[in-house]
């Protein structure tokens, strides 16, 4: 299995045993019972993280121009990674070391996950260069304990690579590694254990035309930089849920997938990823794909439902040492249609022109303060006449798409280490920081023929949490601009959804705290400022 899937992003990290995927809609007829039971998509995960970590891991140790030494290599980064192994055998075969009978143990959590390889030859071109091959088929074996309600399981997952070719390059100190792989494959087997399991589950993902290199340097301290495109990733989910013969059938589509990545290992050991990220270890990468499908059926006591979703492509990125954690994905030109027997249409649509979020935080204590930031945005989004139907049956509200934007950054100094478990259990209900400064760089909100659009800058005081009644005292500003919002509550009061009397009410709000701007029609602004203990709008004291 080619190193570059894990550190392209392409592979999750080992999750927690009690992490579990949530299910989105109408999904949860089924998947919802798979998930709370505990024996799918969480093993699934394990199993993939797992196998890919004693897999990659020993690719990255590579570098070096005999077979011996390359395998010598794979055992001791397989050792420094928490695995255990053992093979059948070891010999030389001409120019080759063949390697038999390999099993890879790894160990997390209540779960112990065991990698059989039938084979790996490691090949002397003569060149100075090593030539890896693998047996196209292996399997993985997990055992969870019992824990609480969930009962103790056996899993089994095969997977498979056809057309696979490594070629590593260099010197010991600054090896290439260039691969190709046909198809990389990764099914579920059985699950025995649970009362409840479905017999007819069946989950598989294939990575097709994937190729690529990456790039170690370093001997006890290491950096991993690596490329990887793939032609497409597939993957399909079908199975009954016993307690009531539910059925799903899932099928998902990824093409033009690209990624890229930089790992610092800093003393080879990173079974402990909170010990290794405080010795300095770090990594971060990004992900695209160019396009993807989603094609889903239910089929259940209320009958049937279907949902279809698309979008011309997006991408992730992702970034993690000791101080900080970010992530971050957009989306564009998203569809998705929904069709069921609960849904009082032959179908409802919506989707959106693009789509992003991320976020950047500190994960370590610190007297000072440290960089966050905060992005969610929605731009085009539009749903089909029927919603628009039910909402607005006299078409008297614009039916424009929706626009929502929130951009912010700020300083925050944390109290205790987020990753840290000990530290936050001793927290409880309080605060892990202190806010210290939050910058509003963009707020838009446009719907219905109305527009509010603001920034603002603020600083807070937290040795006074008495001003404002438990909140750190702000100092700063907020501009604020309104467009169309006279006409919109006009709109809603002629259509009954707001009381006359509650209409006026929020009249003389607007009154208190915007001003019309006599340039523009429909249109007020507001400045809110925050001094001096004191807070103001538009000039006027409010407190």
């Amino acid at each position: 299995m080619p190193s570059s899937l894990r550190h392209a992003g392409l592979i999750p990290h080992m999750p927690s045993r009690r992490k579990v995927l949530t299910d989105q809609g109408r999904s949860r007829m089924l998947l919802h019972h798979f998930q709370q039971r505990g024996f799918v998509m969480t093993r699934i995960k394990f199993m993939c993280s797992t196998a890919c970590l004693a897999l990659l891991a020993g690719n990255a140790a590579l570098a070096d121009v005999t077979p011996e030494q390359v395998w010598e290599n794979w055992k001791s980064l397989s050792t420094s990674y928490g695995q255990s192994m053992t093979t059948g055998s070891e010999a030389r075969e001409g120019d080759t070391l063949v390697i038999r009978g390999i099993d890879l143990t790894s160990k997390n959590e209540g779960a112990e996950a065991v990698i059989h390889l039938d084979e790996v030859r490691l090949k002397d071109q003569g060149d100075g260069t090593v030539e890896m091959t693998m047996s196209d088929a292996s399997t993985m074996t997990v055992k969870t304990e019992a824990d609480g309600d969930l009962p103790a399981t056996t899993t089994s997952l095969n997977m498979g690579m056809s057309g696979q070719r490594i070629l590593v390059s260099g010197t010991p100190e600054e090896a290439r590694y260039d691969f190709t792989v046909q198809n990389v494959s990764l099914a579920l087997g059985a699950i025995e254990g649970p009362k409840d399991v479905p017999t007819d589950l069946k989950v598989e993902a294939t990575l097709r035309g994937m190729s690529g290199s990456y790039l170690v340097s370093g001997a006890a301290d290491k950096v991993v930089t690596s490329t990887v495109v793939a032609d497409s990733l597939g993957i399909t989910m079908s199975g009954t849920n016993p307690e009531d013969n539910s059925k799903i059938d899932l099928k998902a589509d990824m093409s033009g997938l690209t990624g890229q990545s930089t790992s610092k290992i800093i003393g080879g050991d990173v079974s402990d990823l909170v010990a290794a990220l405080k010795a300095g270890s770090a990594m971060d990468g990004s992900f695209a794909y160019a396009g993807g499908t989603l094609d889903m059926k239910v089929d259940g006591a209320d009958g049937p439902m279907q949902v279809s979703a698309s979008n011309t492509g997006g991408s992730l990125s992702f970034a993690m040492d000791a101080a900080r954690l970010a992530y971050g994905g957009t989306a564009k030109d998203a569809q998705v249609t929904l069709s069921g027997a609960q849904i009082p249409f032959p179908q409802v649509n919506f989707g959106y022109k693009e789509g992003a979020f991320n976020l950047l935080m500190p994960v370590s204590k610190s007297d000072t303060p440290a960089d966050f930031a905060f992005l969610t945005k929605i731009i085009g989004l539009t749903v089909s006449d029927e919603i628009w139907g039910m909402l607005d049956p006299t078409a008297q509200l614009p039916r424009d798409p929706v626009n929502v934007v929130l951009d912010t950054k700020g300083k925050v100094t944390l109290t205790v280490d987020l990753m840290n478990e000990a530290e936050m259990a001793a927290l409880g209900e309080g605060a892990p920081g202190e806010i210290n400064a939050l910058d509003i760089n963009e707020l838009q909100v446009t719907a219905a023929g109305a527009e509010v659009t603001g920034s603002g800058a603020l600083t807070f005081d937290n040795s006074d949490m008495e001003t404002y009644g438990g909140v750190p005292a702000p100092t700063g500003q907020i501009d604020l601009k309104a467009v169309g919002v006279n006409a919109l509550l006009d709109k809603l009061m002629a259509m009954g959804l707001v009381p006359e009397d509650q209409m006026m009410g929020t009249r003389m709000m607007l009154g208190m705290f915007a001003k019309v701007d006599p340039s523009a029609p429909d249109t007020m602004t507001s400045t809110l400022e925050f001094k001096d203990k004191h807070f103001f709008a538009n000039g006027m004291q409010l407190q």
